[in-house]
């Protein structure tokens, strides 16, 4: 984690209040809906608790080993624009991780 961006695994709607507390500003949910099955939160239920307890809160799907050059400028875009820090978050938080490695080697990210 740097000081405007950190990385987790699955999150779940209670816990929203947990991330403000942890200091985050906004939420950006790389996680497809439904990737693990029903039992996963979907997108919907993460941004009404994301948006309850006061974050800022992006859904960008991003499938597991096909990340593209759109993903990255997109996932880019957010972190540049959204008030930080920002909490990434997918199954395990690699995949987070590596769209912000990806935007890093690329030179996308403001400073």
């Amino acid at each position: 984690m740097t000081q405007q961006i950190g990385f987790a695994g699955q999150l779940y709607p209670e816990q929203m209040t947990l991330v403000v507390e942890k200091g985050f500003k906004s939420v950006i949910n790389n996680r497809p809906d439904f990737e693990e099955g029903a039992q996963q939160p979907t997108n919907e239920q993460m941004a009404e608790a994301a948006r309850a307890a006061g974050l800022d809160y992006v859904f960008q799907p991003v499938i597991s080993g096909q990340i593209t050059q759109e993903d990255v400028e997109a996932f880019a875009r957010y972190i540049n624009e959204l008030p930080k820090p920002v909490l990434a978050f997918c199954r395990t938080g690699n995949r987070c991780n590596n769209l912000f490695q990806m935007a890093k080697q690329m030179d996308l990210l403001d400073d």
